[in-house]
């Protein structure tokens, strides 16, 4: 059969994107560079995804040994490298147990699924609603898309899946009122809202969901896909409150670049997921592991976190600095570690392109913010360097 003829109007790329025309060859710590030399200073690090920069050293050895050993086998047998990262995450959290997957959606889609089993298990099926907050972002699969609720995310995709109960970021009344609602199995929240415009929730805050959900028996769940993994110069964000949940999702940051998502929980919390609950093919695959291994050897060496909470206080204390000489165009600095956010007063898409064009990468976020999230091995020079290019975009903007 003769092959049908290609779409003139549609690219072999499906156009789900709208691509900044920047092609990058290769990466070097907190820098990209282009094929012509052109050089950029790496504050989006994939959306919070490369957290000891590129082409780390240690991670480029773990996954060409790995890869020159094992790919790929089935969860069938054991993994040796899944067993030993799942141990060393349960070592350095609340969790008891954990469960590898390939990214954030399915750690969130793993989490949503073992609520629901919980209650299930327990004998109370009719528990499977679960709370969520306005600017949420929980991935893009039916049930992380229904979880968040957005309007620009779920345009086109109705009917969404039910069981998900919408309220306003910070209404505690609304939140006592939902949780009074027996059918309700859980909260679902992001100790700082990357999507929403980096926007973190007071330890006060999480203490009164903490509270809340005990006195009901809903469990806790924290999407700590973007904020964890030493973004806020702890290995997780929960441990800056100390407000612990009942179970966890991570990615991002975990695999420094590697696709890699794991949901953590209690044992508690896990007591319905017993063989053939759930599953994944890829799911902890040799290679994936193996990075992520090389990942928490890097994050667990004495003195990381404290030197990531350090240079996130450095940088903080320049960016309030902006703040006060350019007020009028920035007015706000938000965020917890280094997982900052430039509230503006000009629209954010306009700052980040002047700001790439000066040859500093950065990534918007709702409520008009700009997302400052460098790798975490980011120097202070390059922080001070970085500062001058803001200072010198918004002195060029106008202000």
């Amino acid at each position: 059969m003769n092959a049908a003829p290609a779409n003139a109007s549609m690219p072999s790329l499906m156009p789900i994107y709208r691509r900044i025309d920047l092609a990058f060859e290769h990466g070097e710590g907190s820098w990209l560079f282009t094929k012509d030399g052109r050089r950029f200073l790496d504050f989006a690090a994939g959306i919070a995804v490369c957290g000891l920069g590129h082409a780390h050293p240690h991670l480029v050895h773990a996954l060409q040994e790995q890869a020159a050993r094992l790919w790929h086998v089935s969860n069938l047998f054991r993994i040796e490298p899944l067993e030993r990262l799942a141990d060393r995450l349960v070592a350095h959290s609340f969790a008891d147990t954990a469960f590898l997957c390939n990214s954030g959606a399915e750690a969130i889609e793993a989490s949503i699924k073992l609520v629901r089993r919980y209650h299930w298990a327990a004998g109370h099926p009719e528990r499977h609603k679960i709370v969520t907050f306005e600017g949420s972002f929980h991935g893009r699969t039916m049930a992380g898309i229904s979880a968040a609720g957005g309007g620009r995310l779920t345009e086109g995709y109705a009917p969404l899946l039910e069981g998900f109960v919408h309220l306003p970021f910070g209404d505690h009344e609304a939140l006592r009122a939902a949780l009074a609602d027996p059918a309700v199995g859980a909260v679902l929240v992001e100790p700082i809202q990357g999507e929403g415009g980096i926007r973190p929730l007071p330890p006060q805050c999480l203490e009164g969901l903490r509270e809340a959900c005990d006195e009901t028996g809903a469990l806790l769940v924290y999407d700590e896909v973007q904020c964890g993994m030493g973004r806020t110069g702890h290995l997780f964000a929960y441990q800056h409150s100390g407000v612990t949940p009942d179970v966890m999702a991570l990615a991002k940051g975990l695999g420094g670049g590697f696709p890699i998502g794991a949901c953590l929980a209690t044992a508690r919390a896990a007591s319905g997921m017993t063989p053939g609950s759930h599953g994944s093919t890829f799911g902890g695959n040799p290679l994936a592991c193996s990075v992520a291994n090389a990942v928490l050897d890097v994050m667990l060496e004495p003195g990381f976190l404290d030197g990531v909470a350090e240079r996130a206080r450095y940088l903080r204390a320049g960016l309030e600095g902006l703040r006060e000489r350019h007020a009028a165009q920035l007015p706000e600095v938000r965020g917890l570690g280094l997982m900052l956010g430039l509230k503006l007063a000009v629209p954010n898409l306009e700052a980040a392109a002047a700001l790439r064009a000066n040859g500093l990468l950065t990534v918007p976020a709702g409520d008009n913010v700009l997302r400052l999230l460098p790798p975490l091995t980011v120097s202070e020079a390059e922080i001070d360097e970085a500062l001058a290019l803001i200072g010198r975009t918004f002195a060029g903007m106008g202000g």
